[in-house]
């Protein structure tokens, strides 16, 4: 089985999506190496980025690298270095430790070409209602650039970053991951907020819909996190999103790049409107089933230690793919055809092992983000004399294509 034969149909899928003559900039990419295990040289992202497209553009800053004391120096020179390097395609990001002189390494970074400013909370084991976390805000406000903040798994209760947020209305914050790790209270305390964004870096497929739900596209940039995700596979997912919460040509560009571009050039952004997606929204059992399976595939894998063992999905993936075997599949029949051709591949490219497992994964997110997005129309109400019959499924509209139907 051949990797990039097994993705044609996402990617073509996602070509067809994206709207002509926009500028993808990933708002979420990684440069050097980390204590875990991972790394990426420039080389490597531009390459990931070229599957997108040859313009494509990233913003970019360094891992929790094995040599980033003190206050992150060096990995911070070397992504200014590669960025500098890059022909414009990668916007660097200065790391900040708010431990160790935070305010004067984005001082110096800022004065070399810093088009950003990158935090881990977990990563450095801080938080938000003290001094130093205050003076990094001062430094952006006045610098005029954003602060990408991992808001991700592993994180407490983040309140006290909504306040800071509060206190800084100029101050633009992208929150990485969906904010899955406080999505409702962000979505509902800072829903008034100018400047607050949301990337679209996670592994739930049902919390990047669910922030269609909660704020608007408006507030919504794509983003990969690679190398833990890959550009490919993360734009498929947000376009596929975007389609099915009805956003337009212009409004699919604004969010897989043109917003990302209006804020690293300080430029106005477009009014928020009210969020696209109800929250009450109809779906398929049968769809519901494999994605249920998906999820588990995903946790097997990361309840590995690093670096991940992805062959531990391959049990989940037999189930998602038992789901996919309906002999009655109803309207869902084609979404679980083609989902089910997706995981087949999986199947076959994780079970060879080798260092492509990683992106074979890939595979099995992008089937769980078809059983996530196939559109259904809304379900007819039941009257207490009318019962629901378990033979009758609930019938769909035509399935999102390649042709590109949103």
């Amino acid at each position: 089985m051949d990797l990039a034969a097994a993705y044609e149909s996402v990617i073509k899928e996602a070509r067809a999506l994206l709207p002509d003559g926009v500028v993808v900039v990933d708002a979420h990419t990684h440069l050097g190496a980390d204590e875990d295990g991972q790394s990426l040289d420039p080389a490597s992202l531009l390459a990931f980025l070229d599957q997108v497209d040859p313009t494509a553009r990233a913003c970019t800053f360094p891992f929790h690298d094995p040599e980033r004391e003190p206050a992150y120096r060096l990995p911070n020179d070397r992504v200014l270095q590669w960025a500098e390097e890059s022909g414009g395609r990668l916007y660097p990001y200065c790391r900040l430790n708010p431990f160790e002189d935070p305010v004067g390494e984005a001082e110096r970074c800022l004065a070399k070409g810093a088009r950003g400013i990158k935090l881990h909370p977990r990563a450095q084991a801080f938080g938000f209602g003290d001094e130093a976390a205050e003076s990094i805000w001062k430094v952006a406000d006045e610098a005029g650039v954003p602060i990408l903040i991992h808001a991700g798994r592993g994180m407490p209760r983040m309140d006290a970053l909504a306040d800071l947020a509060l206190r800084f209305p100029d101050v633009t914050l992208v929150l990485a991951h969906a904010a899955i790790a406080d999505q409702g209270m962000f979505a509902s305390r800072l829903g008034d907020h100018p400047n607050v964004f949301y990337d679209t870096s996670t592994f739930s497929i049902f919390d990047q819909v669910e922030l269609f739900a909660r704020v608007p596209a408006e507030r919504i940039v794509f983003a990969s996190d690679v190398p833990y995700g890959r550009p490919v596979a993360a734009l498929h997912a947000a376009l596929r999103i975007a389609a099915y919460a009805g956003l337009d040509d212009r409004q699919r560009a604004a969010l897989v790049g043109g917003t990302m571009t209006d804020i690293l050039e300080g430029r106005a952004r477009a009014d928020p409107q009210p969020p696209r997606l109800p929250e009450i929204r109809p779906v398929s059992g049968r769809l519901t089933r494999v994605n249920a399976y998906v999820l588990m595939a995903f946790a097997a894998v990361l309840g590995a230690a690093p670096p991940p063992d992805f062959t531990r999905s391959l049990p989940s993936i037999a189930l998602a793919r038992a789901a996919c075997r309906d002999p009655e599949p109803g309207a869902v029949g084609p979404a679980l055809e083609r989902i089910d051709e997706l995981l087949s591949a999986a199947e076959q490219l994780l079970a060879a092992g080798g260092e492509q497992t990683r992106t074979a994964f890939g595979l099995v997110m992008a089937a769980g983000v078809l059983a996530a997005t196939e559109p259904l129309p809304a379900a007819e109400p039941v009257s207490a004399a009318e019962p629901v019959s378990a033979a009758e499924p609930v019938s769909a509209a035509a399935p999102l294509s390649a042709a590109g139907q949103s």
